[in-house]
């Protein structure tokens, strides 16, 4: 049973006298008019964030109906939980992320290209490669939203995904006036253009909002990191682990939560991007570096590192850091090319803890065991650094 505390807010006087949870379920079966069975069904509020004492509800549904399964989801979810206390102990919390590209094939009915791009790339012929990289790219602009791919899905248009993309945009920048005695929502909507902008490049708060201060950016900036909606690429150190950050994120990268919202932010249409049929040609590889952090973090949980180093006239960087199986893996976005790759060579041979280097490209797999580097083709990224399919 879905229980939509924006779309009912009249419901919302059930949470206003004692939090009782039979009471409350009582309540609920006579308005959904359906019973609600402890063991049998799932009750889920959405948009819990609407009616705060429903979150205080949850520790007595636990208490007094440990039977009753209970999910409750929420636009900003996060911020709600800062006002209101949250049951210690008593909630379990699962972030959902957007629908990897392996995901998406599933939703759309491609079950074989599915478990190829979820299986060994060495094992993939030419033909299945090729068509796994045009869906790969298709990807990029229907994104992992499930509202954008059940639009393409149903039509096979990507207009109509695109078309959900500038929705939930402009949902977000509507939410953003909600939080302005936190933040101004003007340097909130320019931080969360500035981030699509900078893509596959380290952040300078400075620039992230220009008619702010640099104070007024940072907050912005955790504010949509702490929504999910921004998601922030720390500067690590990879001689062990755990993989160390710099105090206070002092120099990070950024993604966005989705690919396809990326495209829409940056103003990428079908005409002049997708015909090109190259990830790694879009603005300079940043399409490349979107999908391989968003695919990463799918994998991994969430957390997403790069490694940097600058010094006095050079400088290096490692697209991102990846953990697999208690092993470090240094992960970069190129064409394919081992001599192009300077900055994964030098971070090789200063750290020999690091198992070796990943390289996401356009080619088939390829291993070269004796420069520590493995070649593999960018559809691959998911299963690659620890993506499990379910049983």
């Amino acid at each position: 049973m879905v229980v939509d505390l924006e779309l009912h807010r009249d419901w919302h006087s059930i949470f206003d006298r004692d939090l009782d949870a039979g009471r409350i379920v009582s309540e609920l079966d006579v308005l959904n008019r359906s019973r609600i069975t402890p063991g049998r069904t799932l009750l889920f509020f959405d948009e819990i964030q609407a009616c705060p004492r429903a979150i205080s509800a949850l520790r007595y549904f636990y208490e007094q109906m440990p039977d009753l399964h209970v999910v409750a989801a929420g636009s900003m979810l996060e911020f709600a939980l800062g006002d209101y206390p949250v049951p210690v102990g008593r909630v379990q919390y699962l972030e959902m992320f957007p629908m990897t590209f392996v995901e998406t094939l599933w939703a759309c009915g491609h079950d074989a290209a599915a478990m190829s791009a979820a299986g060994n790339p060495a094992g993939i012929g030419p033909a299945v490669h090729e068509h796994l990289l045009k869906e790969a790219w298709r990807y990029c602009f229907v994104g992992g939203m499930p509202e954008a791919v059940a639009a393409y899905q149903a039509s096979g248009r990507l207009v109509d995904a695109f078309a959900v993309h500038a929705e939930l945009i402009a949902s977000f920048r509507d939410d953003f006036a909600k939080y302005a005695p936190r933040v101004n929502p003007n340097a909130i909507g320019q931080v969360l253009t500035s981030v699509a902008e900078s893509v596959g490049g380290q952040i300078k708060y400075s620039r992230l909002a220009p008619d702010f201060s640099g104070p007024t950016a940072k907050a912005a900036l955790d504010l949509l990191v702490r929504a999910r909606i921004v998601r922030k690429v720390a500067a690590a150190d990879p001689s062990g682990l755990p993989l160390t950050v710099g105090a206070g994120w002092s120099r990070f990268k950024a993604i966005l939560v989705d690919i396809g919202l990326w495209q829409s932010l940056r103003g990428i249409t079908v005409g002049t991007e997708f015909v090109r049929g190259d990830l790694l040609a879009v603005h300079r590889g940043a399409m490349a570096e979107q999908f391989i952090g968003q695919e990463l973090a799918a994998a991994q949980g969430g957390s997403l590192h790069y490694w940097a180093r600058e010094k006095r006239g050079s400088s290096a960087e490692i697209d991102y850091l990846a953990v697999r199986d208690g092993a470090i893996h240094a992960i970069e976005v190129k064409s394919g090319d081992s001599g192009s790759l300077k900055s994964l060579h030098m971070l090789l041979d200063s750290y020999k803890n690091v198992a070796g280097g990943l390289v996401f490209q356009s080619g088939p797999y390829a291993a070269l065991p004796d420069r520590r580097l493995t070649f593999l083709p960018l559809y691959s990224a998911w299963a690659a650094v620890g993506g499990v399919l379910p049983p």
